[in-house]
């Protein structure tokens, strides 16, 4: 043992160390990710929201940036209306500080379980205007907003019961079925 490690020589271990980086380099060519190959903007996730305690019901999704983009670009998303009006435009701003970011609708009503709604989004680039991004997609949810009372439940740091709330109001009862339309 001693005589093979006196024959390993400096030379022979730099040979085997730049052998061993050329491997490594071909691994990492190999196994690499264009970023030219990516879309500027990846839809992460979306749905509904339905907060019974303070009566507010809306949709929204995550977007992720996956590509450089000048900073104070716009993503701009249109969510539809279930109640039949005009789609909602909600913007946000890029910063250079996140690569994540979260849109949602203003306040809803008229949601219908089972019913796809609408998003487009896009990514307008800061400057010049360039669309660099664009998508269309479907939200949907599982129960409708008839379990979302017409007034918040409580009111005040202390949470009080609301005194507008109707009295007696509950939330439809589950057997009825939050699933089906009205």
């Amino acid at each position: 043992m001693s005589q093979l490690l006196r024959r390993v020589g400096f030379r022979h271990v730099a040979i085997g160390l730049v052998a061993l980086a050329l491997v490594l380099f071909g691994v990492g060519l190999l196994t690499r990710e264009d970023v030219a190959d990516k879309p500027y903007l990846k839809i992460a996730g979306a749905g509904f929201i339905f907060n019974y305690r303070i009566a507010d019901a809306y949709y929204g999704f995550t977007a992720l940036v996956q590509k450089p983009v000048r900073n104070y670009s716009r993503i701009e998303a249109d969510f539809e209306d279930p109640a039949g009006g005009p789609p909602h435009r909600v913007t946000a701003r890029l910063t250079p500080r996140s690569s994540r970011y979260g849109l949602r609708s203003p306040p809803l009503h008229g949601i219908q379980a089972n019913t796809p709604y609408r998003v487009s989004v896009r990514l307008v680039q800061n400057g010049d205007g360039a669309v660099l991004f664009r998508e269309t997609f479907t939200v949907s949810s599982k129960i409708s907003d008839r379990i979302v009372p017409p007034e918040p439940l409580t009111v005040g740091p202390g949470y009080a019961r609301n005194p507008n709330l109707p009295h007696g109001w509950q939330a439809p009862m589950s057997d009825r079925g939050l699933d089906q339309p009205g």
